[in-house]
């Protein structure tokens, strides 16, 4: 546990950030020729995926194996499925009305000030984020039972997350449900069950990092600042003022807790 290697993680952060730019960087091109922004929303797991596989490369001399292995999977499971979710969810379709929104307003080039604005904005958050992915690399000892309590609580988050999204694409994928509030199985305990996954999945891969202090102080930014855009930024309080005009849906938010699920209030 002592003697955490900075100098070794030191190098990892530099690593991290020229994947996780490199991702951006490659998704920006295929942008520009495709005419379509919305796929920066595909890179944002393999962003995540990417850097965790680079710190597992860069950390080959360092940490504990188990640890090294086992952070990268959960990191990787979790990144690619939600690319691939976005990516089907997006598939014929124009551009995010957001980016389209953002882009209308856009001083001189287009394309330039989406660079800036969205692709190396986001490679910088998926640097940041994944701290405690670079983090645990350099965890030196055998995992512990905070480390299982963190696999258990990223589990309960990725499972909440994917079946809230499943629901949620077999509720719009029936005709019948176009104009409504989908407000069955998951989404009836809580307004954003993809959200809670990802609260769930980011604090439970912090808590691989706490069996050296070191790595839990320089990784704690992490699951924060993703607590935050997910409640307060671009998360729950945007998607929540889009859809504050639906029919029904204030009745929903009285009915639905807001972000922790909880069972649902009568109709």
């Amino acid at each position: 546990m002592n003697g955490f290697p900075w100098g070794a993680f030191a190098l990892n952060l530099a690593w991290a950030a020229a994947a996780a730019l490199a991702v951006m960087l490659v998704t920006f091109a295929v942008a520009v020729r495709t005419g379509l922004h919305r796929i920066v929303d595909v890179a944002w797991g393999i962003g995540f995926t990417a850097v965790a596989v680079v710190s597992l490369g860069a950390s080959a001399e360092e940490g504990d194996l188990v640890r090294r292995l086992l952070v990268t999977a959960l990191t990787a499971v979790w990144g690619l499925r939600l690319a691939v979710h976005i990516a089907r969810r997006g598939r014929g379709h124009g551009e995010d009305p957001r980016y389209e929104a953002m882009l209308a307003k856009a001083p001189g080039n287009r394309n330039a000030y989406a660079l800036r604005m969205v692709y190396l904005l986001q490679g910088a958050l998926v640097w940041l984020v994944s701290l405690p992915v670079q983090a645990a690399q350099y965890v030196s000892g055998p995992p512990s039972a905070l480390t299982w309590a963190g696999v258990g609580l990223w589990a309960l988050g990725a499972g909440f997350e994917a079946v809230g999204d499943a629901q949620l694409a077999r509720f719009k994928a029936d005709p019948v449900n176009r104009g409504r509030i989908m407000d069955r199985g998951l989404w009836s305990w809580t307004r954003h069950p993809n959200y809670f996954g990802d609260f769930c999945v980011w604090w439970g891969l912090f808590l691989l990092t706490c069996d050296a202090p070191e790595a839990a102080a320089v990784s704690v930014v992490s699951p924060v600042v993703m607590s935050l855009l997910l409640t307060k930024g671009s998360g729950k309080r945007l998607l929540e003022r889009h859809m504050a005009d639906r029919p029904g849906y204030a009745a929903y938010a009285a009915r639905t807790s807001g972000f922790f699920p909880r069972p649902p209030g009568p109709r």
